[in-house]
């Protein structure tokens, strides 16, 4: 039976309703505590924006009675916000040490690495924040040393899944602590709060550790080179490729920055089993056969500038991708990214590699457990609530059916939006009303009161103006068949405009001629590499920074 002698709120202020943004406060008597802090990268519509993330003006009202923030791994929808988040709120973050290596290494792009607390948890570890005891559980993910919690409150043991999958045969042998799930759930849990990912896929998500076969065959029967593109935080896959690599001979190049970083610190950690014989440079890469050539890169997504996209475009410093290349895109495809997965794909074809992507492959598996999963872990925690997180609203609403089907009273189910205030007391459960939550558009490393992307636009329209460069290219040879022609508004006085529009037309024709024919057909590549040229030509004369638009016409 659940005792409770005070309230507890929990108020989402990210992560529900949407993929990414997870951050959620855990409120007592005006004392809380923050689990995750994430962010969501921009939409389209989401013009001159770097990244979203919570609005954080409720915690403010918390002053000196937050008392840290609770990470449960080390993915950037549930890390990422906390640059922008320390720059407002001075308290500890903990999390597993991998997770704070990752943390870090983000916090060192703003200068806050010196400065942050960052405390090491371990598995099965508690902590006292405040009126909180906040206990770390062992949960399997596509990101190594991910917890689940459990939260002991005022008013009763709130758990936490985390990101997590049952993994029967996890690749570093750490499984999802199930056993420790039901214990809690034999104590008596009045909420359980559950990743709702991957409610709508039937069954159960297979194990990472059976990509193995697929992978082995892939590599092992590779006349020439392979080229692998994965998240560079995905340890468990980038561990099995290396063993591959061991197994068949073959020396591993790393290409793309965050992969180096993150496997360097994985390694460091022992999280990676990664020995430096096996490791090869650049200039050693390029005199070792093909068939000894195992490459791991970043640009799964079809990032313009990550390494696997320039690679494709031939824009690639050191590696140029060779007829009888096998590349393989080992990861799911994030919605927004179809159409520059699919450039990319197309390219890597037309310089004649084999190319192995898509769910019909077998080279990927979800990181986030099945229905079957989720139904395993209700039922082992037997909550008094239930509230799915984690996801889109039809995510939410199906894993709500999902626990009134494994046992929840369907009364006792809360399907929950950000900013809404879930009140726990005497074992109950109520709406007590919302607060302002929302998303804020940063661009670059500032960020302020902007909450969309067309006040955002405006403000910068006001301070510093806008600069339009027009380009027509051929749509086959890649060849600029016309301007560049560049307009500018309320960037410089009269007088100047004419030199100043001369000048920029010289660092966008120079930025042109440097730029291979193929790459010039990809215009999401031209767009960036002209905006940063622009950018800080006028940065350095003007010490502005106007909106700039290239617009590629093709012809």
């Amino acid at each position: 039976m659940i005792r409770a002698m005070a309230a507890v709120d929990l108020i989402p202020l990210g992560g529900l309703g949407e993929i990414g943004l997870n951050s959620l406060v855990v409120c007592s008597d005006g004392e809380a505590l923050l689990v995750d802090c994430g962010l969501m990268f921009p939409e389209e519509e989401h013009l001159g924006v770097d990244v979203v993330i919570p609005d954080f003006t409720h915690l403010a009202e918390c002053g000196d009675l937050l008392h840290g923030v609770v990470l449960t791994h080390g993915h950037e929808d549930h890390i990422g916000a906390l640059p922008y988040f320390l720059d407002r709120f001075d308290v500890p973050i903990h999390g597993t040490p991998l997770t704070l290596a990752l943390v870090r290494e983000k916090l060192r792009e703003f200068d806050l690495a010196d400065k942050a607390r960052l405390v090491p948890l371990q598995d099965g570890e508690t902590i006292a924040l405040g009126p909180f005891a906040v206990e770390t559980i062992p949960v399997a993910h596509s990101i190594p040393a991910g917890v689940g919690l459990a939260i002991d409150t005022p008013a009763g043991l709130i758990v936490h899944s985390g990101d997590f999958k049952l993994d029967p045969a996890p690749v570093d042998g750490r499984a999802t602590d199930l056993a420790r799930f039901t214990a809690l759930g034999d104590r008596g849990v009045l909420a359980l709060l559950a990743d709702s990912t991957n409610v709508e896929h039937a069954g159960s998500t297979a194990s990472e550790s059976s990509l193995a076969p697929a992978l082995r065959a892939i590599v092992a029967e590779a006349p020439g080179r392979v080229i692998v593109a994965t998240f560079a935080s995905h340890i468990h896959r980038i561990q099995q490729l290396v063993d591959i690599a061991r197994e068949t001979r073959r020396r591993i190049h790393l290409a793309g920055r965050s992969m180096v970083s993150v496997v360097g610190m994985a390694s460091q950690l022992g999280a990676l089993r990664l020995p430096s014989s096996l490791l090869v440079d650049a200039g050693e890469l390029r005199s070792l056969p093909p068939e000894r050539v195992l490459i791991l890169t970043t640009g799964s997504q079809g990032e313009p500038l990550a390494a696997l996209s320039r690679m494709a475009v031939n824009d690639h410093k050191q590696i140029s991708i060779l007829p009888g290349d096998r590349v393989v895109i080992s990861a799911r495809v994030i919605p927004g990214h179809e159409k520059a997965i699919a450039r990319t794909v197309n390219h890597l074809f037309q310089r004649g590699a084999d190319v192995y992507y898509g769910s019909d492959a077998g080279i990927h598996v979800s990181g986030h457990g099945s229905r079957d999963e989720l139904r395993a872990l209700i039922r082992a925690v037997r909550p008094r609530h239930f509230v799915p997180v984690h996801g889109e609203y039809r995510h939410l609403a199906r894993h709500a059916r999902l626990a009134a089907e494994a046992g929840v009273e369907p009364a006792r189910v809360i399907v929950a939006e950000n900013g809404d205030r879930i009140r726990f007391a005497d074992g109950e459960a109520e709406r007590a009303g919302r607060i302002a939550a929302g998303r804020v558009l940063v661009d670059g490393k500032a960020h302020g009161d902007i909450h969309d992307a067309v006040l955002k636009d405006r403000r910068r329209l006001a301070q510093d103006g806008i600069i339009l460069v027009i380009l027509g290219v051929n749509r086959q040879t890649g060849e600029v068949v016309s301007g560049p022609d560049i307009v500018s508004r309320g960037v410089a006085f009269a007088g100047e405009e004419e030199a100043l529009l001369a000048d920029a037309r010289e660092v966008v024709a120079g930025v042109l001629a440097e730029t291979g024919a193929e790459v010039l057909t990809e215009w999401g590549e031209v767009q960036i590499k002209v905006r940063k040229a622009l950018r800080k030509f006028v940065d350095k004369r003007l010490e502005r920074r106007p909106l700039i638009l290239p617009t590629v016409i093709e012809i």
